[in-house]
């Protein structure tokens, strides 16, 4: 195993990562800007290190950071998600200096990381993909005659593309005109690329993704599938799992259809096959993510394995101690994503002193944050602040837990997502699961709401926080 891991990224996820490998009897590394100087992860890792200049590019400064790495002994390297994670040149320049990379290798991410050549490769393995280009749009007018063979509507993809960017619908020829000029700038201006591609545009799908777990003597399992349907923008606000809406026979099926992908790829570590699935259940591959992703808890949750030691675990050479049929599939888990964003003035990002935190608790209750009171949000990173992440043994009482815990969460100072996530707790379409992904779009109603709650809920909050500063 390893003695010391460098940790490439802050927040919640560089937390989660310390904690595991903490469990392992593994030294820790931070590393972070001055805007980070107090965080809650630079305090619980063995060593940290101040990274610049400014708040962003230290942390997407790979030589510095490999070269940091090197000189404090470190002989390993997790990116957590987002930043440098996905980036092929993260592993490749660890691969050239000795230090294991906590992930799939450089060449996987870099095929994977192309949407044109994934899907190329999957269609090559018989995984079932839309219908769509097979290769690059040249200009709008190719698009617009391959939007007429796809038939509408259709999706215009960037290649290289994530988190919602460089994606639009189109149902017509000038909208798919007007989706090419935007989705290449758009792309060009966050990934330096400016490839395109037709898909065929679902209506009300659901987006359903499968946790796999592969170790490097070709053992590839996976754990189940996580429900991230309800999304805004293609960002993805709650996750469950299991879904709602799968058989075990279609679960077996897509599983399956999930290790196919991700032994096509040649794939090792912790990965995610990203599908989505049409009313009549018919299913197709979206995206493979090469990283942990932000939902990763409620598999967790659901199956009682420690994901992230599992990567450590992997990436340290050990074959994988569990097999398919030991996977059990026990209750149902939720994340909500707690965002310091205001919903009533479109989503825009909330940034400043946390004046007052309290967070839920109880069985089946799991925190993963990162703000604590007066802790000031920084301004220039993603508007993620806490996971607050529940579990129960069936789906209702899932969903009454974790509206009982947002009740309680308190958190002010900064405007944030909690009383938007706590009317969807209440919405009937969301209770009974017959949401897709077109649920946010439709319920305009759930921004009506007052910022504090009901007065029973002010009551309740003001309870439990005097309550626990008296620790009863």
């Amino acid at each position: 195993m390893f003695k010391k891991v460098l940790i490439a990224n802050r927040g919640e996820i560089a937390s989660r990562v310390i904690r595991a490998c903490k469990e392992l009897g593994i030294a820790t590394v931070a590393i972070y800007s001055e805007d980070d100087t107090t965080a809650l992860y630079v305090k619980k890792a063995d060593e940290a290190y101040l990274v610049g200049p400014g708040p962003i590019e230290g942390y997407l400064n790979i030589h510095r950071i490999v070269d940091l790495a090197v000189k404090i002994g470190a002989d390993a390297l997790h990116p957590g998600y987002g930043f440098l994670s996905e980036n092929p040149k993260l592993p490749l320049l660890c691969e050239k200096e000795g230090i294991t990379f906590i992930g799939p290798r450089s060449n996987t991410i870099l095929e994977l990381g192309d949407k044109i050549r994934a899907r190329a490769l999957m269609i090559k393995a018989g995984v079932p993909v839309l219908p769509g280009t097979e290769n690059a749009l040249k200009d709008a007018a190719e698009a617009v005659s391959k939007a007429a063979e796809i038939g509408y509507p259709v999706m215009v993809k960037a290649s290289g593309g994530g988190g919602g960017r460089g994606l639009r619908v189109a149902r017509n020829d000038a909208e798919v005109s007007e989706a090419f000029t935007v989705s290449t700038k758009e792309t060009k201006a966050a990934f330096g690329v400016s490839e395109v591609f037709l898909e065929k545009y679902l209506e009300k799908p659901h987006h359903i993704e499968f946790q796999i777990l592969a170790d490097n003597f070709g053992n590839t399992i996976h754990l189940g599938e996580r429900d991230c349907s309800i999304q805004r923008r293609h960002q993805k606000l709650i996750e469950i799992a299991p879904s709602l809406i799968l058989t075990e026979e279609l679960r077996e099926e897509m599983g399956a259809a999930a290790i196919k992908a991700a032994k096509a790829a040649d794939y090792t570590n912790a990965g995610t096959v990203e599908f989505l699935v049409d009313q009549e259940r018919n299913f197709y591959f979206l995206e493979m993510n090469t990283r942990l992703q932000v939902e990763h808890p409620i598999t967790e949750e659901t199956t009682g394995i420690d994901l992230v030691k599992k990567q450590l675990e992997i990436s340290a050479g050990m074959p994988l101690d569990i097999q398919q049929k030991d996977v059990k599939i026990t209750g149902f888990a939720m994340e909500c994503r707690i965002c310091s964003e205001d919903p009533q003035n479109n989503f825009m990002p909330s940034f400043g002193r946390v004046t007052s935190y309290y967070s839920p608790g109880g069985i089946g209750v799991r925190i993963d944050g990162a703000v604590y009171r007066d802790y000031v949000i920084p301004s220039c990173y993603d508007s993620l602040i806490v996971k607050l992440i529940v579990r129960a043994s069936t789906w209702q009482e899932t969903v009454k837990r974790m509206e009982r815990c947002l009740d309680e969460f308190v958190i002010r100072g900064v405007k944030t997502t909690i009383p938007y996530l706590k009317k969807i707790m209440k919405d009937p379409e969301f209770i009974n699961g017959t949401f897709d992904t077109g649920y946010i779009g439709r319920k305009p109603e759930l921004m009506e709401y007052s910022e504090y709650g009901e007065p029973s809920d002010i009551v309740a909050a003001v309870a439990a926080a005097i309550a626990a500063h008296h620790g009863l």
